[in-house]
């Protein structure tokens, strides 16, 4: 096995446990924000728009993380600088 293959085997590793395990903190962190954000509103209905209105602000900083994630494994995948040193070698 030559040095661009482990590369590409590293790279497709790396990017699929980024993916996986930044899913996983963003998942919990919006199940747990929908959830307060629920229990609020039952307990004052008339605070509901300012309530929903962070909320959406809160989850989308939230989102924000597994994007962050996904912009990672895209670039080990299709623009990983190691593989254009080894290449260059």
């Amino acid at each position: 096995m030559d040095s661009l293959t482990l590369i590409g085997i590293a790279s497709i590793i790396t990017s699929g446990l980024t993916i996986a395990i930044g899913a996983i903190g963003p998942a919990l962190g919006e199940g747990r924000a929908v959830a307060q954000a629920l229990s609020a509103i039952a307990q004052q209905p008339d605070e509901k728009n300012t309530i929903t209105r962070t909320l959406f602000v809160g989850l989308a900083m939230i989102e924000s993380t597994a994007i962050y994630c996904f912009v990672i494994s895209m670039i080990l995948i299709f623009v990983n600088p190691f593989w254009k040193y080894v290449i260059s070698r």
